[in-house]
């Protein structure tokens, strides 16, 4: 098992008003496994992904990372250990403009301390990887909206992580092109046996991963 969410609860405040966006969650996600998390816009999908990707804090309840407590880490520690472990795939791509592709790709390697060669070479192949070979060196505003999201597909698996967070990573797509978005990420997961959780509104996404989690409310009311 690569991720244990027991009993976590997540609430926001703002002056007077109180929103539970999780409530006692808890849920188990194997090695390798791809997952997709699904329900009506508000239910508590993203705010799962970010607490269970240490992006964002619990109020109760454990989160284990393998064996580690996301609970027991600083937020230096967190970031420190999001940039070793995982990496993520977000709707808006959130690319720089002013970098290409192979630029953007390498970034995040250069920040973590690995050599500049080792991180060229390396988003190199990951651009190859994802059929991007031909455009390393074209900035974002030259690549159409799933060569972009390619880009950040690469950056994500740049680092070999173990888990990949996707936030809608098709939102931004038309029908076709998020079909062959989907189509590279089931393939890397089944390749590289990369553990996969995938927030989506859409059905089709959820009819090709291994399980679908239902949220409502703030909680998890179905797993097929």
């Amino acid at each position: 098992m690569i991720i244990k969410a027991q009993d976590i609860t997540k609430t926001y405040r703002s002056g007077q008003l109180r929103v539970e966006a999780l409530s006692h969650v808890s849920l188990d996600i194997q090695e390798g496994e791809m997952i997709s998390i699904m329900g009506p816009s508000g239910c508590g999908k993203t705010t799962l992904l970010n607490c269970l990707s240490g992006l964002d804090t619990i109020d109760e309840g454990e989160i284990f990372i393998r064996n580690d407590n996301l609970r027991l880490l600083s937020d230096s520690e967190r970031t420190t250990y999001r940039a070793q472990h995982m990496g993520f795939i977000f709707q808006d791509f959130n690319l720089l403009p002013v970098l290409t592709a192979v630029e953007n790709v390498e970034l995040s390697m250069l920040i973590t301390g690995v050599a500049a060669r080792k991180a060229r070479k390396r988003a190199l192949e990951m651009l190859d990887i994802v059929g991007l070979a031909e455009r390393a060196y074209h900035r974002p505003a030259e690549l159409s909206g799933g060569q972009r999201q390619r880009v950040t597909i690469a950056r994500a698996l740049s680092n070999n992580p173990d888990i990949v967070w996707a936030d809608e990573p098709t939102g931004n797509l038309d029908s076709e092109t998020a079909q062959e978005i989907m189509h590279l990420l089931t393939q890397l997961n089944r390749e590289q046996q990369q553990t996969f959780v995938i927030v989506t509104h859409a059905p089709d996404i959820g009819k090709i991963t291994h399980r679908t989690i239902q949220m409502r409310d703030g909680k998890i009311v179905s797993t097929t």
